[in-house]
């Protein structure tokens, strides 16, 4: 892998439309691209694809033109007449695969069409990412040939009417390139399993046979599988089994909730690094060691736009409003939050991805992901955002010298006004009361909002400590275990309700 060690030609660079030129006009030469390669589609045709391309300022009229859609809008319009096999709709030819995704709080699977363009996109951000690792130092490159263990989706796909879906990981490796197999674990077998219990088995069954350089996957299972590997063959770390093991690629959540849990796992330190792969594209990778923030694609095959996340754009609930304030990159702010708007080489256009993300660094278009536009708590102007729980979260658990890998709140009556009740997994011995007051005094820190109102209307905060377990139970009760599923940070409305007669019916006694 002595490629890493040197300096890439211009024209390599160039050709793989790495990260060396203006943001905005890379994102304008994609957005061209996009229109272009869809202009002939019903939507293309629809909203004027042809007049977009002519005008002189592209991005500004095709945010005139176009309306912005969130997942119910856009299916509902557009994408049920591919599932139906309609070609060219929102993207030339047929889409043949789609990946299934219910987010982390919705019952309902989303259809999300994925297309060989957007695929093709994904692997070329993916050998950026690798490509990346020269900016590292002290990188034990003999591990980057070693095996990849992958925690994703079933490759054994759903069959629909012309059409398959299942996980985007799933689709992902089956498709992947024939070079990229003698490095993938667990394998094609084990991966086409679907039973996630069966699954690690196997791979804990085969785990002394494998030599692994690097693990890919969310946080929490992948902590799951290498704890039941550690177990069965009764080692002090994992390091003593997989001595190469030098690279963790999470993505999903924020790591930091599991980082003491994850590094005692370990014989030796490895190199964490963070991406923001979703179900709908590629969108941003840790480009360098010890950095912030993830650095956005702009230069490939996604078109971005942010919407300020505030009350002028979004209700209490959530929902954006039907014409937002929509920026482009050159416009965006550094330290204020904002919802992604996208648009793909899959044809999901201004499709509203669901996540909040803040620019840390402008200059080098470096983000971090900040919660969901649908996971935060604002019952009386509170404005708990999720990028607030993790910190707070994280500040206690440094401060008590605890382990608190899953966590989750709800906002609750309190007589005639409100509370919130947080549920907080950690199997090391501590007052759930003095947790409690810790992390509503570190929020009260990190958010002058919650502190005016804890003052006022948030009149109680409430804290029950669950063993790991039983967070992990719940997922599996909701049939949402391993691959990409992620315990949701919020809790409200029916997941809420199915949260707590969980823990009534299984008994569990909080503590």
């Amino acid at each position: 892998m002595a490629i890493l060690d040197f300096k890439l030609p211009n024209t390599i660079l160039k050709a793989l439309h790495l990260p060396q030129n203006n943001p905005r006009s890379q994102q304008i030469k994609v957005l061209k691209k996009l229109l272009r390669k869809a202009r002939f589609t019903e939507f293309g045709q629809q909203y004027h694809f042809d007049d977009i391309l002519l005008n002189k300022h592209p991005g500004k009229r095709f945010q005139e033109l176009v309306p912005t859609f969130n997942y119910n809008k856009i299916y509902k319009e557009w994408w049920h007449k591919t599932l139906e096999g309609k070609p060219d709709i929102c993207w030339p030819g047929k889409i043949k695969y789609y990946a299934l995704s219910s987010g982390t709080s919705e019952s309902a699977s989303k259809y999300i069409p994925i297309t060989n363009d957007l695929l093709s996109g994904n692997r070329i951000v993916m050998f950026k990412q690798l490509l990346s690792l020269r900016n590292y130092e002290d990188i034990p490159y003999s591990s980057i040939g070693k095996g990849w263990l992958t925690l994703g989706g079933s490759t054994d796909l759903q069959k629909g009417a012309g059409y398959y879906a299942g996980d985007l990981s799933g689709i992902t490796v089956k498709k992947s390139p024939f070079w990229f197999q003698p490095f993938y674990k667990p394998g094609k077998k084990i991966a086409r399993q679907k039973d996630w219990n069966k699954k690690l088995a196997e791979i804990v069954e085969k785990a002394p046979e494998w030599d692994i350089g690097f693990l890919v996957g969310v946080p929490a299972w992948i902590q799951m599988c290498v704890e039941m590997v550690i177990a069965k063959y009764k080692l002090n770390n994992i390091h003593e089994m997989w001595p190469n093991l030098a690279f963790f690629v999470h993505g999903g959540v924020s790591f930091e909730p599991y980082k003491k849990g994850f590094e005692k796992l370990l014989g030796k330190p490895i190199t964490y690094i963070e991406t923001y792969l979703a179900s709908e594209g590629f969108i941003a990778y840790q480009e360098r060691q010890h950095a912030v923030g993830m650095r956005l694609v702009t230069g490939e095959h996604i078109f971005m736009e942010f919407v300020p996340f505030d009350e002028k754009n979004f209700d209490a609930d959530g929902e954006m409003i039907p014409d937002p304030e929509a920026l482009m990159i050159h416009e965006v702010e550094e330290g204020k939050d904002y919802a992604l708007l996208i648009s793909t080489s899959a044809g999901s256009w201004r499709y509203l991805i669901g996540d909040t993300l803040r620019f840390v660094d402008k200059g080098k278009c470096e983000i971090v992901i900040t919660g969901r536009t649908k996971h935060f708590l604002s019952l009386v102007g509170e404005h708990l955002s999720v990028d607030n729980m993790n910190k707070a979260i994280q500040l206690a658990s440094e401060e008590l010298n605890i382990c608190i890998p899953e966590f989750t709140v709800a906002g609750i009556p309190f007589g005639n006004f409100f509370a919130h009740h947080w549920y907080v997994a950690c199997d090391d011995a501590i007052n759930a009361d003095f947790l409690g007051k810790l992390i509503d005094e570190k929020l009260k820190e990190l958010n002058d909002d919650y502190a005016v109102e804890r003052k006022s209307t948030l009149k109680e905060v409430r804290l029950s400590v669950l063993s790991e377990k039983r967070f992990m139970d719940f997922m599996k009760s909701k049939g949402k275990i391993g691959g990409q599923h992620k315990f949701p940070r919020v809790l409200k409305g029916e997941m809420l309700e199915d949260w707590q007669t969980f823990l009534q019916k299984e008994g569990y006694a909080l503590r």
